[in-house]
């Protein structure tokens, strides 16, 4: 096949399109420049983007890129002398010529450096559209944007006022001043994903803490059967409101299951500084209390000299309650009462 390498040229409407298919280039204006189908290859484009950034952070990639090159855009008429009312003219004419759909540019009012500009059929419209979004895309609304930015040398940003998406006849944008910026936006999406991240955290940590406190609820101060009618419960760790009111409920619920006469409560394993707070001797005087009332005697057991003094500082009676120094003895005293003894 015979090289091809003559440069083909063509002018539409004053802007000059050129090829030089043997080096596969397309020129457009002078530059290099690329063509893609709209609905296909474009549409697969930022479908891929959204799909590896997510959805939000990847319309703040479409926005952030558009107002970018924008600002390039704006340089080229700035470094040819060109004046923003001038090129409000040309912009729409280049811009038709390369496939961008229609627009318009009105209420340029370099005064206050406002605009509007009417956008039909774009292409990233037939994207949107092809994509079944209800909402149009930031890419050309912040375009335009980069680009007054770069010509009226103030940072313009843009509110969109009618889509086309939505059923308008076209897209209206309005353009002003503001301290809006696509490095605020991308700072701030930044900010919230890490919000986001932090709650995500923060939610995991309460669904485990909670997982850890249920466990606790079953592994600590366990309902041990002894001996026929007698069942032990070891007080361990240190008691709050919560915890002292679950125990409570959690044995009066199972001493019937175990036929008891007998509940010792075993307070060997508490450290009367750190564990017996106000609940701990409220729940052994409340929990005494109720087993009495389904005919089942309190047995105290592994009192300590120092414990003693605690309860007593306390000012709560325990004086109700039989007390012994070790479990040992509990279990004969408990046994006695019911007329039995260990041979």
């Amino acid at each position: 096949m015979e090289k091809q390498t003559a440069k083909q040229e063509i002018n539409v409407g004053g802007l000059d399109f050129a090829w030089n298919l043997g080096d596969g280039q397309f020129i457009f204006e002078g530059e290099d420049a690329v063509l893609f189908w709209i609905t296909s290859a474009m549409r697969i484009f930022f479908d891929t983007i959204e799909e590896v950034s997510g959805e939000e952070a990847g319309a703040l990639v479409l926005e952030t890129t558009g107002f970018r090159q924008g600002l390039v855009v704006s340089e080229y008429f700035t470094k040819s002398g060109i004046s923003p009312e001038e090129a409000s003219k040309r912009i729409p004419h280049t811009y038709a010529s390369a496939g961008w759909g229609k627009a318009e540019i009105k209420h340029l009012n370099l005064e206050d450096k406002t605009l509007s500009i009417e956008i039909r059929d774009s292409w990233e419209h037939k994207i949107n559209k092809e994509q079944g979004k209800r909402t149009s895309g930031k890419y050309l609304p912040a375009h335009y944007a980069g680009i007054f930015t770069g010509l009226l040398g103030t940072n313009i940003w843009y509110r969109v006022i009618k889509d086309q998406l939505a059923g308008n006849e076209c897209t209206v944008v309005e353009y002003f001043p503001s301290e809006i910026t696509v490095t605020s936006n991308i700072h701030q999406l930044a900010r919230r994903k890490e919000s986001e991240q932090i709650r995500e955290l923060e939610l995991l940590v309460e669904e485990k803490t909670k997982d850890l406190q249920e466990l606790v609820k079953e592994i600590s101060s366990p309902i041990i059967p002894v001996l026929d009618g007698i069942v032990v419960v070891p007080l361990i760790g240190k008691y709050d409101e919560s915890r002292s009111e679950n125990l409570l409920v959690k044995t009066l619920f199972n001493l019937p299951k175990y036929n008891a006469n007998c509940l010792i409560l075993d307070l060997t394993g508490l450290d009367h500084d750190h564990d017996m707070g106000e609940y701990g001797f409220d729940f052994i005087q409340k929990l005494g209390s109720a087993a009495s009332l389904i005919g089942i005697e309190t047995i105290l057991v592994g009192i300590s000299a120092e414990l003693g003094a605690a309860v007593t500082q306390s000012q709560i009676n325990l004086s109700k309650f039989q007390c012994f120094q070790t479990l040992q003895y509990g279990i004969y005293y408990a046994l006695s009462q019911s007329g039995k003894k260990i041979i």
